[in-house]
Parts: structure tokens; sequence; C-alpha cells
């Protein structure tokens, strides 16, 4: 219709006149002219509106994921399904354990992430005859599920009306007996389950990762198959031969720009980054500063800036900063001397069943140098799985007989685990050396090999004065074995090394942001105390920067107290100067800190916090403050706990059980807060 409006405007307006045409000549040249002009427009306006000429609606719709897991084992023939909840691979890595030893009972089983499948079908697996559903539950943080098992933990609280009355579950947690929560997540799916009408058909198992998980697992296990064969009526097959899951093809004319170099997710995701930035596709963040913290000592400890401009991450104070480290290079090339191989070699392994979700162990077509840097965990003590399947490669009857009964559940097989694998920290390089008729091939070693995982840290900046940069503070894991040899943690080794120079080349970091719940107070005004001694203090220096910020803009802080404990002042006070200043200029209300060695009787930030009880008591029971712990867990958190629980029961004028009742309604409320690792 605009264009016919612009049509008739533009002619001219007709003239009558008697002595004369209608028309003049001039009035025809120019009308014509219009027109074809129009004509002409019209016409090539047209040409680039083809619409059918598109060829969108003739290629295929993109394949959508299999949600269905009742489909996806009715149609691969599987009859037992192993969920994992899993933060650091362990879970999964028993959940793909169970599931192989299906095999060996007659029975068919797949390990499967709860996060990509409808959980809601957990009623329909009595569609499958003989079916079984096992859950192998870790615990993160604070008894929280861990990310992949969020959905299914929020499913599992919100559908009361559920009916599982066909189901045939068991479940094997996986936690720490120093957190306050342990295995908070794996008892609740077994109580959860239970009240919405499923069928326990085996104990739940407890993982104590503070003392020896796979003791723990292997115990549980040994008891677990022979209680489902007497469920389902079925035998062991007797065979104990090892069964791959991935076949090895190699690529001799591969081109390289379709091989992975390092990256989690995406090809090339290194060299063209985009975001969002997530566990899957971690933004590469350039290192801006590396400085040593402590004065002195044997130790290392160190603070680190990553740059995040540009990347659009946001964090808030208390949030944890995740990391890709790689191996140290020296035991990738001696992992390979050993086996006599060419780490050069371009390899895939392929997933033998065609079905599954995980095609790969790791992302291929890889090199086994990029599989062993940056993929595989080579430096934890091997599981007894992966010792039982390496056994059949020891060409020495001696070294196969004991690699066997440590791989069993003989109180004699298990003792001989703890001390020559466990207590001798050997990581599987050291086993290859002091086992010398042990050479497996290296396909299936990589088979075997648990994921290298992401390590977390405690942010310790705000966004608030930091918005462009996140701060890291830790101290380099060195230490001697038994067997004499020098093992280093794997990423504050690779941290330290990542050095800051001036000729245009940056170091960086494959990072993510993990948000958590260690959070300051809603409202400005409530006090808090603040209890992290050595790399605990990391989150409290984003703490303080922010109460700092807040006083800033002209907001009313409350008190704002520390505690801070190191072994010597002159050693290892860490952010000595910032914390000082800090307490000079307000933003901090009272500094206390702890110097555990620096006289006869050792002094820790307890110790401090019974000395100062009326304070803090004031603090808690009157003024509403927030308490934060951050630190070792299996010491000094509990020892700040009991020095809590002194307090209340000394000036609450309370009992025992009354005192701890106190802390764990603080704890239900919000107000008392643990950042802790062991």
């Amino acid at each position: 219709m605009a264009d016919m409006e612009a049509e008739t405007t533009t002619q001219p307006e007709p003239m009558v006149d008697k002595e004369e045409p209608l028309f003049s000549s001039l009035d025809i040249f120019l009308f014509t002219l219009i027109i074809g002009l129009v004509i002409y427009w019209f016409m090539n306006r047209k040409k680039p509106e083809p619409i059918p000429e598109f060829k969108k609606l003739d290629t295929p719709a993109p394949t959508t994921r299999e949600t269905s897991f009742i489909e996806k084992m009715k149609k691969m023939g599987k009859n037992i399904i192993v969920f994992y909840g899993s933060q650091t691979g362990t879970a999964e890595e028993f959940a793909n354990r169970l599931s192989k030893d299906a095999q060996r009972y007659g029975m068919k089983g797949m390990a499967a992430d709860p996060e990509e499948y409808d959980m809601g079908e957990l009623s329909r697996l009595s569609e499958i005859n003989n079916s079984l559903a096992i859950f192998c539950m870790a615990t993160y943080g604070e008894g929280d599920p861990t990310d992949n098992a969020q959905d299914f933990y929020d499913w599992l609280q919100e559908n009361d009306d559920e009916n599982l009355s066909g189901l045939n579950y068991t479940v094997f947690a996986l936690g720490n007996k120093t957190y306050e929560h342990y295995n908070a997540m794996g008892k609740y799916v077994d109580k959860r389950l239970e009240e919405l009408g499923a069928t326990r058909i085996f104990d739940l198992g407890l993982g104590d990762d503070d003392g020896n998980l796979e003791e723990d697992f292997v115990s549980w296990r040994e008891q677990f198959w022979p209680a489902v064969c007497e469920h389902f009526g079925v035998e062991a097959l007797g065979d104990e031969s090892s069964i791959r899951q991935y076949e090895l093809k190699e690529h001799p004319d591969i081109n390289m720009n379709k091989v992975y170099t390092g990256e989690i997710g995406r090809l090339k995701s290194f060299e063209t980054q985009k975001p969002p930035f997530d566990s899957k596709n971690p933004f590469l963040a350039p290192v801006t500063v590396n400085r040593k913290l402590n004065k002195g000592g044997d130790r290392h400890l160190m603070h680190l800036e990553l740059d995040i401009t540009g990347s659009k991450i946001r964090y808030e104070s208390g949030d944890h900063v995740a990391v890709f480290p790689t191996n140290d290079p020296a035991l990738v090339k001696r992992l390979g001397e050993i086996l006599g191989v060419n780490l050069d070699t371009v390899i895939s392994l392929n997933n033998l069943d065609e079905e599954s979700n995980k095609k790969h162990p790791f992302p291929c077509p890889t090199t086994y140098h990029t599989a062993l840097t940056h993929y595989l965990d080579i430096t934890h003590p091997p599981r007894t799985n992966v010792l039982y399947e390496l056994a059949q490669y020891a060409t020495d009857p001696k070294e196969q007989e004991n690699m066997r009964k440590m791989a069993s559940s003989s109180p004699e097989g298990k003792a001989l685990y703890q001390s020559w694998v466990l207590d001798a920290s050997r990581n599987i390089v050291a086993i290859l050396e002091d086992l010398p008729s042990l050479r497996p091939p290296i396909d299936h070693l990589c088979e075997l090999l648990p994921r290298l995982q992401a390590r977390y840290y405690s942010i310790a900046s705000s966004s608030k004065v930091h918005p462009n940069s996140i701060h890291i503070c830790a101290v380099v894991v060195e230490y001697k074995t038994k067997t004499g040899r020098i093992n280093k943690g794997v990423a504050t080794n690779w941290l330290k090394n990542k050095v800051v120079t001036d000729n245009g080349y940056k170091s960086t970091v494959p990072m993510y942001i993990r948000k958590s719940q260690f959070r300051l107070p809603f409202k400005a005004t409530n006090p808090v105390i603040m209890i992290g001694p050595g790399t605990g203090i990391a989150p409290f220096m984003g703490f303080i920067q922010e109460r700092g910020w807040l006083k800033e803009q002209g907001k009313e802080v409350g008190e704002t107290v520390m505690y801070f404990g190191c072994r010597h002042k002159n050693e290892d006070y860490l952010y000595q100067e910032e914390l000082e200043e800090a307490e000079s200029n307000g933003v901090l209300t009272k500094l206390n800190v702890a110097f555990s060695r620096d006289q006869e009787h050792k002094v820790y930030v307890q110790h401090l916090l019974r000395n100062n009880k009326e304070e803090l008591w004031k603090l808690i029971h009157t003024q509403n403050a927030h308490i934060y712990i951050c630190g070792d867990a299996r010491n000094m958190a509990k020892d700040v706990q009991t020095a809590f629980h002194d307090i209340a029961e000394d000036l609450g004028n309370m009992t025992r059980t009354q005192a701890t009742d106190y802390i764990k309604k603080l704890m239900t409320k919000g107000r008392y807060s643990q950042d802790v690792w062991s």
C-alpha cells in the first residue's frame, strides 16, 4: 500500500483548458518516465525476496538428546541403571564400576547423569523385568547436592504424590566425616525414595573420604552383589576377566585442526572464546599478579590475580573459582618412557556401546600427551579396580598376585593396598616404576585412569572493589613420600609456575565461577565474626573489601571482627598490611591474630575466641551477629565449634545439649556458615 500511495501523490495535477489538449507532450513524457521508474524499482525490489529459494526447510532438524532413560534401557536391553551425583568425578567413577559389574551377573547396566534424563520416569522402571536403580550420591559443601544432582534433589522434594512402589533401589553415599552434614545427600535420597514407596533391596552404603573411601566402597560392593543375586534369583557367571569399555583408533593422517589440545568441551574453544563460561566452557583468564605472601619458612603461600575483563563473568564475595590445572610435564614424559610409546600419536577411544551418551572417556581425537597432561589424573594413588584390571599385564606371577590381592576385599589385601599404595602415596608412575614386569597397553591405562578434575578456591576479593579481577590465595603442596619420592600438588604447583612476564606472553588459567551460599548478611548493619586461619583468610579478604566499600558509600555497617591464625608473625602472617590498614581505618572493628608457634604453648584461634567470650556472646545473642568459618575441617572447624558451644553453655546458662542446639539453630538460620575442606 505504501508504494501505491507514493505513486498517486507524485502524479501532476491535470489542468483543464478548452483550447489545449488534456495532456501536453511534456506531461505524457514525465508521466511515462515516472511510471517506468516505479515499475523498475518495484520489479527490482522483488528480486531479492524469493523466499521459497532458501534451503533452510530442507535441512534436518537438530537431533535432541534422548531424555527417556526407560526407552533407552529398553532399546539397549539394560535392566540396571546407576545414577551418579558427582562433583569431583569419584561418584561417577563408582557408578561406572557398578554398571560394568552387572555383566558378571548376567545383567546389563548403564551409568547415567540425572541431569540428562527425566527423573520422573523412575515410576516406570517396573516396566523392565528384574530392574534396579542404583544411586551413587556425593554430598557437596554444607550438605548440598552436587551441581548435576540439584534438579533431581528438587524433584524429590517437590513431588509428594509420586508413587514409586514398583522401583527397586539402593544407595551408596560419598561424603566426609569431618563435615557437619556427613553424607546428607545420600541419606536423603535413600530415605526419600522409601517414603515414596520404592523398595530398598540393600542397605545404604556410607563412604568416608576422611578415612578410606575406596575400602568403604569395595566392602559395600562385595556384600551388595550377593544381595542382588538373592533378590532377583540370579547367579554370578564366574567370569572375572577384564571388560573393555572403549576401543582404540589411531589417526595417522588426521588434520590437526580437528584434534583436541586440552579444551574441556568445544574444539578450539580456547582459541575463540564465547560466553557464557562454565564447567564445560571455561574462560582463559590472564594472570596479572603472582606474588609470594609469606616472608619466611619452608612453605610457599601465594596470591594470584586473574583478569576477567570482557568475559561477562560475575561473582559475589564468598563464591568459589574453579580452575583446570595440567599435570607436571616431567611426570607425563616419564610415563611415556616407562611404557615405551610415542606420546604424540593421535588417538580416539570410542565407546563399544554405540548407544551410550558418553562416546569417549575424554575429548577425542587427541594425543596421548594431551590426554595425560590435561584430561587424566596421574598423581592420585589409583583405586583398586585399576590395579585389578592392570594385573593381567604383569608378567611376574608374584607381582600379579599382589596386585590382585590388593584389589580384593580380604583383610590381608586391604591392608596391603593401604600400606603399599595409600600410605606410601604411590601414583601410577611410581607403581609402574616399582613393578618392573607391569607394562600395560597405554590405551587401556588411559581408559582406566580417572579424569583430572577442576580445583576450587575461595575467592579472595570482592567484585564491588575488583569487578574485573578474581583473587586466589593458596599454599603450594609438596612433600616427601615414604618411598623417598617428592610428590607435588597438581594445581598449586601449576599455579605457582604461572609467571607474569613483560615480553607480551600472558600466562592464562582456564576458570569458571561456582556460586556459594557463603554470603555476607543481607543487612549490612548485622555484625560479622570471621574465623579464618592460614589460607582460610581468603573469602574474608573479599568480605573486608566489601564492608569497606559499603562504608565508602555512606552505608551504616555493623561490627566486623576478624580472627586469623598462622605459625609465626614474621613468616606467614598473610595480608598483614591489608588487615592492619583495615583495622586502622575502622573497616575491621577488631583484628585478633593467633601466632601458634611464637611462644612455648601453642595458641590457636579457638583460644582467642574463649578469651573474648563476653564480647562475642553479646554480638551473637543480642546483636544478631553472623559467624563465618573458613579453613581446615578436620581439626580447626571442630575446635572452633566446640569453643562456641562452651561460650553458649557458659554465658547463656545452658546445658551442653541446649548449647549444641543453639549453635545448630544459628546454622539453620544462616547465621553460622562454614567454607571448609579436609
